[in-house]
């Protein structure tokens, strides 16, 4: 998921942790285009094609203090990279640091409205140049608040959340400025077709024209004030929606002994044990089960201790309602409610239909059809693994009298999955060691597209436990003698207090041309952060293979970062359709699958031996295997998604708990599954408005994603250099530079297939 951070078109300032690999492991956060910074390499060639402007725009110097006490107030310019300069940084720091910056802001604005001029530089280029204090110190706490989210900077959130929120619909209000905005719209073909300006500059004018008008900036005063009272208590909602399941996550444990862990592989022994030891547990044979994903869901799949399941899955499918002080069902009615009110201020009759309206998708009808015809071929598909784990039951002689219930579905899926398959997922995990993996991604990242990663130990991050790189392209790929620096590098890959669950990609900067006057040329190179909630083990941290799809999947969202090549941050890098954001990072999830990678990197943590042929085959053999209870679970989310946010009004006495239960009912929901993300913890939706009659953007994107990948399978070499210069070209640089319809059709030649997915998802 990407969580996307640029402080001038996000939909939630209060946090944008949002989600992404829904149909696997993690869900990934995309913080939107919000917060921006930059800076350069000592060493680096010189970047090509900057434009910095000469306008009088505000200088980020003129913002910052050498002087000040804060150091999100002073230069980084000392910094490496111009990075943050993460030792000196407390929580304390940010309120003065975002006050300081909103002022700053809002300068910038009102210096465009006023201004005599009327070109295109003086309006759109001051617009996309604007606020770059705010960006680079809004951009540190975005990524704080989901990384290191300590009870100091849950408090500064909190207070921060609404203002944050008033600060963006004031944006959108300041006099004068959306009559020039709509002035530079209005006249946008007139000026292509003189060819004054490039398709680059009108599709500028048409998405900063379309966010103002989605702001309510055509709105009445009175209806203005109101739509900004919602988007403030939104904000403070939403705000404590996540703060209540990152409570859930961090109080809750199970402890057992290791006898209790029976049927568990080793590492995930060792994985336990290393939670008792970080939770402070002293017992020799404490072993600790958290609510975090990489813990739970190996625990249920493998333990096999019906009741100890039970009690993990009861509490891990009911965060954000494990205590009565955290009702998140509450706060998410509410927000239920503020949203729909919200859709009728633009005159829309819901929600969804306000939400679909700015997507590939268009329209609420357009999405229902393509998650109907999924969900019921999933259906079916789920229905026949469950006769087959039926089945093995029999056959063993063993009889559930309640019938498979959810907290046996994964630990029947394996044991049948063992027994048809020959294939033990456990067997696989000491070849996918996190430093295998991680090599695995680079190594394609660079066959593809002339990336490599220079580690540098020197340089300090945000915790210990993040890795960061110089990404640099190969010198047969650069443009000058010397390779180029292409961006900087986070890698945050184990799960900690504090952290949010789950995994997405997030930017310190992003990419862009139009710099601010006086900018260094390091603030064009994007600074990208991967974020994992992996289970560290106490020696060598193993993955499972979903796992492994994670951290590809994610390394697809820094691509899309890292190779961003737009003049303007507005459009730069993931500030794209929603339903467009997720093809970039489940296309990069294929290449785990390929054998050519595997039989390279996948390596015996302990001897170094590669993982066997035939372990391999048996992997192929069984991938598609429980694939209908993977798309179900995800599937009914996304269909709960579009029906909440589909309803016509929110009565005194609607529950969102009875609806849920109901409307599954009604779709005919199969027996022993319940939705991915249940509505007390369903951050996608009620944490941010990002993903909210959205969650089906990422079966959107696979229709796409697999279409794609089937352009380099077609090729006959995965690694295709005319092909992946292609998708170079118009998957992962164009960013919004150009409709993302457009992008497809220009890769691919033609409109999107779904037979590809279907096919490898194994519904047909």
């Amino acid at each position: 998921m990407v969580a996307r951070n640029n402080w001038r078109w996000s939909t939630s300032l209060a946090f944008q942790l949002l989600t992404a690999r829904a149909f696997q492991t993690s869900s990934h956060r995309h913080l939107p285009a919000f917060f921006r910074a930059s800076r350069f390499s000592a060493g680096a060639s010189s970047t090509v094609g900057l434009s910095v402007s000469t306008a009088p725009a505000t200088d980020e110097a003129a913002c910052v203090s050498p002087d000040s006490e804060n150091p999100l107030l002073r230069s980084w310019k000392d910094e490496p990279f111009n990075l943050p300069p993460f030792r000196s940084i407390a929580p304390s720091h940010f309120e003065p640091a975002l006050e300081a910056a909103m002022e700053a802001h809002i300068s910038d604005l009102e210096a465009i409205a006023s201004s005599s001029s009327d070109d295109f530089d003086s309006i759109l280029g001051a617009y996309d140049r604007a606020g770059s204090l705010i960006s680079k110190v809004g951009s540190v706490y975005g990524n704080y608040v989901s990384s290191l989210n300590t009870p100091d900077m849950q408090e500064v959130q909190t207070k921060m959340a609404p203002i944050l929120s008033r600060h963006r619909s004031k944006c959108y209000n300041i006099p004068g400025l959306f009559e020039k905005i709509e002035r530079m719209h209005d006249i946008k073909d007139e000026m292509l077709e003189k060819g004054e300006w490039n398709a680059e500059q009108v599709r500028l004018a048409e998405r900063v024209y379309i966010g103002f008008v989605r702001m309510g900036a055509k709105l009445d005063e009175d209806s203005k004030k109101e739509y900004a009272d919602i988007q403030a208590e939104l904000a403070t909602l939403q705000t404590n929606f996540m703060q209540n399941v990152l409570k859930d996550e961090e109080v809750w444990e199970m402890v057992v002994t290791s006898d209790d862990m029976e049927g568990c592989p080793p590492d995930l022994v060792s994985a336990a044990r290393q939670a008792a030891i970080d939770r402070n547990h002293d017992g020799p044979n404490d072993h600790v089960i958290t609510l975090g994903r990489s813990l739970v869901e190996p625990f249920l799949t493998y333990s096999s201790r019906r009741d100890l399941r039970k009690k993990a899955f009861e509490a891990w499918t009911s965060r954000g309602e494990l205590s009565e002080e955290r009702d998140n069902l509450s706060i998410a009615t509410k927000i239920l409610r503020l949203r729909k009110r919200q859709a009728g201020l633009m005159d829309k009759s819901t929600f969804a239909e306000y939400q679909t309206e700015d997507t590939m998708a268009q329209t609420p009808e357009n999405v229902m059809k393509l998650l109907k015809d999924v969900w019921a071929r999933s259906k079916d598909a789920a229905n026949r693994e469950r006769e087959m784990m039926e089945a093995f039951l029999t056959e063993g002689g063993e009889e559930l009298e309640d019938g498979i219930q959810p907290w046996d579905w994964r630990y029947y899926a394996e044991q049948v999955r063992q027994a048809n398959y020959n294939f033990d997922e456990s067997e696989l995990k000491p070849y996918l060691s996190l430093n295998a993996v991680t090599n695995a991604v680079f190594d394609v990242s660079n066959k593809l597209y002339g990336l490599k990663y220079v580690k540098r130990d020197d340089v300090e991050a945000y915790h210990p436990d993040v890795n960061v790189y110089e990404v640099r392209r190969n010198k047969a790929e650069a443009k000058g003698e010397e390779d180029e620096l292409v961006a900087l590098f986070l890698h945050d890959n184990y799960a900690r207090p504090h952290k949010s669950s789950g995994a997405w990609m997030s930017e310190y900067r992003s990419q862009k041309k139009n710099l601010v006057y006086g900018a260094d040329p390091i603030e064009a190179v994007p600074v990208v952060s991967n974020n994992n909630n992996f289970a560290k083990g106490s020696g060598s941290t193993l993955l499972s293979f979903d796992d492994g799809v994670t951290l590809f999947h994610e390394m697809g969202h820094g691509h899309h970062g890292m190779l961003s090549d737009a003049t303007f941050g507005t459009l730069a890098s993931t500030s794209v359709l929603r339903d467009f954001v997720e093809l970039p990072s489940q296309l990069m999830e294929h290449w785990l699958s390929e054998p050519a990678v595997l039989k390279e990197h996948a390596k015996h943590y302990e001897t170094g031996e590669s993982v066997p042929d035939d372990l391999l085959q048996r992997l192929k053999a069984a991938q598609l295997f429980n694939e209908g209870f993977a798309v179900v679970e995800y599937t009914a989310c996304a269909l709960f998604d579009m029906a909440v946010h589909s309803l016509a009004e929110y009565g005194d006495d609607f529950d969102l708990a009875e609806f849920e239960k109901s409307y599954l009912a009604e779709q005919g929901m199969p027996q022993g599954i319940v939705m991915r993300h249940r509505p007390a913890h369903f951050a996608h939706l009620f944490a941010s408005s990002g993903y909210a009659a959205g969650y089906y953007v990422y079966q959107w994107a696979q229709v796409l994603d697999n279409d794609v990948f089937a352009a380099f399978e077609e090729t006959g070499n995965v690694f295709d250099s005319e092909t992946a210069e292609k998708c170079r070209k118009y998957i992962y640089s164009s960013g919004n530079t150009v409709a993302p319809q457009e992008l497809f059709k220009s890769f691919r030649g033609r409109d999107p297939d779904i037979s590809f997915f279907l096919k490898n998802r194994g519904l047909v």
